[in-house]
């Protein structure tokens, strides 16, 4: 019995949801949620600044529930930050929409930055 419960534990323990990925700099964890300004506080500049905009319906979140309103289309303005964080390191893709991160990507190993 106890062998079937083990069993059913590390099942549930396989199912379950992965974290989304996140990333640590100046001994602070930098997740879904933070702000353009806490990333630069804390992780410095990014090696690369990409900008562009996407188009998205207005919505509402009440408390935690999504509601959807209006029938047109909201540009929201979005940036990809990429960190290199030097050659024995992997490199970092932080995409904020509307100012906040949305994702964090782990890239490859970072590479020396050129001089010049």
């Amino acid at each position: 019995m106890r062998a079937l419960a083990a069993i059913v534990a590390l099942a549930f323990l396989l199912i379950a949801p992965a974290e989304a990925d996140a990333m640590r700099c100046s001994g602070r964890v930098i997740s879904d949620g933070a702000t353009r300004t806490t990333v630069r506080q804390f992780c410095g500049e990014p090696s690369d600044i990409v900008t562009r905009t996407i188009l998205r319906r207005p919505y509402y979140d009440f408390h935690g529930r999504i509601v959807y309103y209006g029938d047109g289309l909201i540009e929201v303005p979005v940036e990809i930050w990429t960190y290199n964080f030097g050659p024995y390191k992997l490199m970092r893709r932080v995409r904020f929409v509307d100012g906040l991160v949305e994702e964090i990507e782990t890239l490859g190993y970072g590479y020396h930055e050129k001089d010049g």
